[in-house]
């Protein structure tokens, strides 16, 4: 019982490392916390650091999601692999390092998707890409995906259904105020910025 528990505070753990905060002060962009939005995810870091910045920290945002499922997978499993993913991403909304204020997790989310399911990863990403691309609003697409992502869980196994869905509830949480704006018509659209 006790490694099982390890490991999930590692998953939440490795979630919590602000990777967009590392690499904008390594680039000498200042505080992330401190412009636009003041979140530290790949949204906030293309204001401040262009595109190929904010790439860079979603897939290192997926890369700690992934390792925490594959943590999880040698442990218990792939069921336990999911809900390690879990752990990871309230790390990413909730990081102990930066008292608990942190990103929304939609780029943890897509890790998480890749290292459990392929082909769940690849619905969501081209669901993203058509409804993104096409309203103008990132946020939109990822609401969508919060939504598809419990539905291939549980297509998949109960138990990963369910750590799907725990996923998508708090993301959907995460992204309250955007789904607000979406409802009001006051969300911003999509700005493609190679560098600043």
């Amino acid at each position: 019982m006790i490694l099982p528990i390890i490991t999930i505070v590692v998953s939440y753990l490795l979630g919590s490392i602000p990777m967009g905060l590392i690499l904008t002060k390594l680039a000498g962009k200042g505080d992330l916390r401190k412009v636009g939005s003041g979140n530290i995810g790949a949204t906030n870091v293309m204001r401040v650091g262009g595109l190929r910045m904010a790439a860079a920290t979603w897939v290192l945002d997926m890369a700690k999601a992934i390792a925490a499922v594959f943590i999880g997978n040698a442990v218990l499993g792939d069921w336990f692999g999911a809900w390690c993913g879990f752990a990871a991403i309230v790390g990413h909304c909730y990081p102990i390092w930066l008292r608990f204020h942190g990103g929304k997790g939609i780029s943890s989310l897509f890790g998480v998707l890749l290292a459990v399911s392929p082909l769940s990863f690849a619905i969501c990403a081209v669901e993203w890409l058509i409804v993104a691309l096409s309203s103008g609003y990132s946020s939109l697409g990822a609401v969508v995906a919060f939504c598809l992502m419990p539905i291939l869980g549980f297509a998949i196994d109960i138990r990963i259904g369910f750590a799907f869905l725990a996923i998508g509830l708090l993301c959907l949480f995460r992204h309250r105020e955007n789904i607000g704006r979406l409802i009001a018509g006051t969300e911003s659209k999509i700005e493609w910025k190679w560098k600043k």
